[in-house]
């Protein structure tokens, strides 16, 4: 077996630290990204504007509820977010028409504006 020149070793290990070096600096502050960790932005992204889209027809639908003073008088006693946005979804007004079951981050982000609106 022949053994390699001197300068050939430094070299390769040269190439091999620096490889990782250039990883982990642009891993790290880079903004590099995976394609798993952009699907799941792209998708956190995506559910944010669908809600924030939706909360309009949420609060349209509570106005036209009959019963909306009632109602907004039990939500305002409401303490819990948790308990608000079940509120808010059990009322149906979470509920997209052409949708059977209501979505729970409209309910929140619904229950948010409802409450802010009625504050004022």
């Amino acid at each position: 077996m022949t053994s390699m020149p001197q300068n050939i070793k430094p070299l390769i290990w040269g190439a091999v630290v620096g490889s990782v070096l250039t990883m982990i600096v642009g891993f790290s502050y880079g903004g590099w990204t995976t394609s798993g960790t952009a699907a799941r932005l792209a998708k956190q992204e995506a559910d944010a504007a669908v809600t924030t889209a939706l909360v309009p027809l949420c609060i349209a639908q509570s106005k036209a509820d009959r019963a909306v003073l009632k109602k907004m008088g039990e939500l305002k006693a409401l303490t819990s977010s948790y308990d608000q946005r079940d509120f808010v979804t059990k009322t149906g007004w979470a509920t997209v028409p052409g949708n059977e079951n209501p979505n729970s981050d409209v309910a929140q982000a619904c229950a948010d504006a409802l409450l802010k609106t009625a504050s004022k």
